[in-house]
């Protein structure tokens, strides 16, 4: 692991811009095929083939400490690192986590999103949509001198505001040429608590809300996380760069923000 906070060079954070635009760009692919009557195992599929076939890069996640699949989809009450099945079959009103890693020149690019399949429910909707307002609001803390804890304050209230819980067991990372540096970004905190921001820092803010409560637990297949109380969850993820006067997302989505409001 590296050191807490590692700082980037500029040429280093043009090689994370272009990891994080193909693992943002897989995301963009795999939209239109998350629909009713498929598999998790098939959207996994899809991934592997674009990520190997087409952007000719690795996917991170293959063998990441025995992890057996592309990437981690996240269905309903699943809460992270979901591992896709030829059982799984995706249904009307599901709400799906995909979460994709690539490794791009030695460097890492990380993102996930929230799809919904078909038409969610009205308490769905609200878990997605706050969610991603959410990170929206800890991203828009990011600046030299700010601290973790700012960010993490950011994130709760919004979430506190909806009467949404918080997984606390889960958090963002520092990434480089590692996946997952030392740097964890808490998703929860006190302004001007925790490490302060320097112009350099790069990792991800990657919230996860439930719409019960923020007890977790991990299921037998050693990866799957699910609400314990079986209520939804939902999760986005951006990779972030502390630039010299805010912040700027490594991993932008390629045809924008659409219904949801832009970061920045």
């Amino acid at each position: 692991m590296s050191r807490a906070g590692q700082i980037k060079s500029a040429a280093d954070i043009a090689k994370l811009r272009i990891a994080g635009a193909l693992a943002a760009d897989v995301l963009l692919m795999i939209a239109e095929h998350v629909k009713p009557g498929v598999t998790t195992d098939e959207l996994d599929r899809l991934c592997h083939d674009y990520i190997v076939n087409v952007q000719k890069v690795i996917p991170a996640n293959v063998g990441y400490h025995g992890f057996p699949k592309t990437v981690c989809i996240s269905v309903n009450d699943v809460i992270c690192h979901g591992i896709p099945s030829e059982q799984e079959v995706l249904k009307d009103g599901d709400i799906v986590n995909i979460d994709v890693a690539v490794i791009a020149d030695g460097w890492f690019g990380d993102t996930s999103r929230m799809y919904f399949v078909g038409e969610p429910s009205t308490l769905a909707r609200r878990l997605v949509n706050t969610t991603y307002e959410a990170m929206c609001a800890g991203i828009r803390q990011v600046r030299p001198g700010a601290t973790l804890g700012d960010v993490g304050h950011a994130i709760q209230s919004v979430a506190q505001r909806e009467k949404f819980s918080i997984v606390r067991e889960y958090c963002g990372h520092g990434i480089g040429q590692i996946y997952h540096e030392d740097l964890q970004v808490l998703h929860y905190g006190n302004p001007g608590e925790g490490l302060r921001l320097k112009p350099g820092m790069v990792f991800t803010i990657e919230p996860m809300l439930n719409a019960g409560k923020r007890e977790t637990q991990e299921l037998d297949d050693g990866w799957t996380v699910v609400t314990r109380d079986h209520s939804l969850s939902a999760q986005w993820e951006h990779m972030v760069a502390v630039t010299d006067n805010g912040f700027e997302v490594l991993t932008p989505w390629p045809d924008g923000t659409g219904a949801y409001p832009a970061i920045a």
